[in-house]
């Protein structure tokens, strides 16, 4: 049985926006070795994270739940794999190898640290982009080189190391293209005589919007504040000026870092090729969730427009996906039900996720979800950003503010009082005028709101 079943090849960037991947239609890079997984296979174009910060939507990708249910919700949460057990878990109990390499960010005490894997070596914490120190095994070790490079050193190393009877998976969890965007300095010059375009919202106003947007300080004109860039802006600019030199500088060493990613995922294919083991490799490309490059003035996520909520997924299996694109909705709770359907596994009940491999192999499921929920819990934590839930269909995108109420008198806050928004994204891509207030949209807002009050009934 186990000659017959896929390897996984999991490969998991941190912030990378399907704008920014060639095959997505990026105006403003390439990513040839990305490139050849969406080509070679399929590309979904509504793949979604079910909260769009990154200890969370990890700890939902392992186990197919979403945070609510893991109790990972936010930051500063880590995961109980006793309790909820990870994809890596059964898999490695059926006589898969399993590693992960790279950013863990779930904890790493023996409660939290990695379970199910017969090896591991994740970045302390957050990570560096250079020189990184990571927990092996539990031994911490110092590396020297660009992290990219080192995660991919330490995967090839494993793949080589493996045993040829047995399938494997392979979580390989880049840091880039986390900030402060430091790139490899071998790409430095990249970019550096030309100018990137802004994008066309990039003066975005935040009129006909909930106060939530207005309010929210993940804003590009003054990154440099909270050093979230490699470099400083020269004295003496205005601000539009200083602006402009923010996102030239964010979004060129943002594409840098981006460059590195790609060249790696080329070492990775490059290796299966020469092995002989493409054929039976299930090789998936995605990130953790979305991230703002200058759409609405910003940077960052958590926000569950779509820059943020959108993640990309690109599946390549040779003769057993049908190479094309799917405009299915997908979440990224779907992963772990996915694999092990692929390795003949029986799906557990708990998992809420549910299998791509109808779609994969070109049928459309029969009753598959016309909608999603997302949740983000951490208010005005980070960017001054409210707690927030909505849902997205095919065309509709309803999201409400709920506020917190003061743990003492209970009593709302007025800074952030309940809003809502409404966008139709046939209409208005960009989510630029929310008409919830419309009338012309009275008549679909009940819809919506019953359709979110049955995924909650369903979810919770």
């Amino acid at each position: 049985m186990d000659n017959c079943r896929p390897n996984i090849l999991f490969i998991m960037s941190d912030d990378h926006a399907a704008p920014a991947i060639s095959c997505y239609g990026s105006q403003i890079n390439r990513t040839p070795n990305i490139d050849r997984i969406g080509n070679e296979g399929i590309r979904f174009n509504n793949f979604f994270c079910t909260n769009a910060i990154c200890t969370p939507a990890r700890a939902s990708v392992l186990t197919g739940k979403y945070g609510h249910k893991t109790g990972v919700k936010t930051l500063d949460d880590t995961i109980d794999q006793s309790k909820h057990r990870t994809f890596a878990q059964i898999l490695n109990q059926d006589n898969y190898q399993t590693a992960i390499i790279g950013k863990w960010h779930l904890g790493q005490d023996d409660v939290s640290r990695p379970w199910g894997f017969d090896y591991w070596s994740i970045l302390e914490g957050q990570g560096s982009h250079s020189d990184p120190r990571m927990n092996l095994m539990g031994e911490t070790r110092e590396f020297t080189g660009y992290t990219a490079d080192v995660i991919t050193d330490l995967s090839l190393d494993w793949l080589n190391r493996r045993s040829a009877d047995q399938p494997f998976l392979l979580m390989c969890t880049y840091k880039a293209t986390h900030d402060p965007f430091v790139p490899n300095p071998k790409y430095l010059d990249l970019y550096r005589d030309q100018e990137i375009p802004e994008p066309e919202n990039f003066e975005d106003n935040y009129e006909n919007r909930a106060k939530a947007a207005e309010m929210s300080t993940q804003r590009v004109s003054i990154m440099h504040q909270k050093h979230h860039l490699p470099e400083f802006p020269p004295d003496g600019l205005l601000p539009s000026e200083t602006k402009r030199w923010n996102y030239q500088c964010y979004i060129k060493n943002y594409l840098r870092c981006v460059t590195s990613i790609d060249e790696n995922v080329g070492r990775l294919l490059d290796w299966l090729d020469r092995r002989d083991l493409s054929q039976n490799t299930i090789v998936i490309y995605t990130a953790d969730h979305g991230f703002f490059l200058g759409d609405h003035g910003w940077y960052d996520k958590r926000f569950m427009y779509e820059e943020s909520l959108r993640i990309p997924c690109l599946i390549r299996y040779p003769n057993k996906v049908q190479v094309g694109t799917s405009d299915l909705i997908g979440l990224n709770i779907d992963y772990a039900s996915t694999f092990l359907d692929y390795a003949g596994i029986t799906i557990p009940s708990d998992m809420q996720g549910h299998s791509l491999r109808s779609i994969l192999s070109g049928t459309r499921p029969t009753n598959w979800r016309t909608s999603m929920y997302y949740r983000y819990w951490m208010h005005l934590a980070h960017f001054n950003v409210p707690a927030h839930y909505g849902i997205r269909t095919a065309r509709y995108k309803l999201i409400h503010y709920y506020g917190e109420p003061d743990g003492a008198t209970g009593a709302i806050d007025q800074e952030t009082p309940p809003e809502w928004e409404l966008f139709d994204l046939n209409k208005d891509p960009k989510e630029m005028e929310n008409v919830y207030y419309s009338l012309e949209y009275a008549g679909i807002i009940p819809e919506l709101k019953a359709e979110l009050k049955k995924l909650q009934t369903e979810l919770y």
